[in-house]
């Protein structure tokens, strides 16, 4: 699920393409310090349990003059997801849903980039689960592109998301009490290198 995030890069390769600015092709690495991913997932019906990727990253290049031509490519450390308790943050680990020990990532390949707006797009790419490979695709928004006024770094920024069925990835504990649904939401900042 939080390598949807991943996906989420791609976007920016999209958003950076509608921005008004003379963007060129350039390589940005994800700025984990200012970028986040959350999910939202079904819990008896009652409320959503929230969660948090702490340690991902990655990079993508974007030629704004041949959009296809973008690259894409995230990992989400699973170990590092968190859903602010102790013993579910164990028990996700296991064997019974991401498996930690014999799949330590998750990864987002992004495959296709589309402009569908003034300042959106969708990211289509390979999102990997436990070891099982499906298709997802992010919609996102394109928040801006420029320059970092404190270090003068280039940067762009966007919004993403996307919803995801645990069971397509064989996450199939506890369907029908804790939800199939799995809702991604993506805030990233790239930094041109």
């Amino acid at each position: 699920m939080i390598k949807l995030a991943c996906a989420y890069l791609g976007s920016v390769l999209v958003a950076a393409a509608l921005s008004s600015g003379p963007v060129q092709a350039r390589t940005y690495d994800i700025d984990i310090v200012h970028s986040n991913i959350v999910f939202f997932i079904d819990h008896l019906g009652f409320s959503r349990v929230v969660g948090v990727a702490r340690e991902f990253g990655g990079s993508f290049e974007f030629d704004p003059a041949n959009l296809p031509a973008s690259s894409l490519d995230v990992a989400v450390k699973v170990e590092s997801i968190s859903t602010n308790n102790q013993q579910r943050d164990s028990d996700i680990q296991g064997a019974d849903w991401f498996n930690a020990a014999e799949f330590p990532e998750i990864t987002f390949v992004g495959k296709e980039f589309k402009q569908t707006g003034e300042k959106s797009g969708k990211i289509t790419g390979d999102l990997t689960i436990a070891g099982i490979i499906q298709a997802a695709t992010l919609d996102v928004v394109f928040n801006k592109e420029g320059e970092n006024p404190w270090d003068k770094s280039h940067v762009v920024g966007f919004s993403a998301k996307t919803t995801i069925k645990r069971s397509d990835f064989g996450l199939k504990t506890a369907l029908g009490m804790i939800g199939d649904d799995v809702k991604l939401y993506i805030e990233i900042e790239g930094r041109g290198r």
